[in-house]
């Protein structure tokens, strides 16, 4: 089996969040700089914060204000389109009672 080939391990690395919580705990690296520790992280502190790369959370914000408008312009096209139904069917209503009336007048 060879030796040495495992790296260095070190007992107290230490690491530093963006927020500025620095702790200590056992790693093959001696110093690391993190973004989101458990002291900032929304899941654990229950308050809302992105921590956005590259633009991506307001991309994501962008598509869903396209997909709302989208989604009303449908609903409007679809009302407009059951109102021309309803308007339809009364018109023929209207002319059919005419024509039974005009029916029975001429018998």
């Amino acid at each position: 089996m060879k030796t040495d080939i495992q790296p260095k391990y070190y007992e107290k690395a230490t690491i530093t969040c963006s927020c500025g919580h620095v702790f200590t705990v056992g790693s093959t690296v001696e110093k690391m700089q993190v973004e989101v520790c458990s002291n900032c992280h929304p899941f654990y502190t229950g308050k809302k914060k992105l921590v956005d790369s590259a633009g991506q959370v307001d991309r994501f914000q962008k598509r869903m204000a396209m997909a709302e408008k989208l989604k009303k312009k449908q609903e409007k096209k679809k009302k407009a389109v059951q109102t021309t139904k309803k308007t339809k069917a009364k018109k023929e209503a209207k002319i059919s009672q005419k024509n039974v009336k005009q029916d029975k007048e001429n018998k």
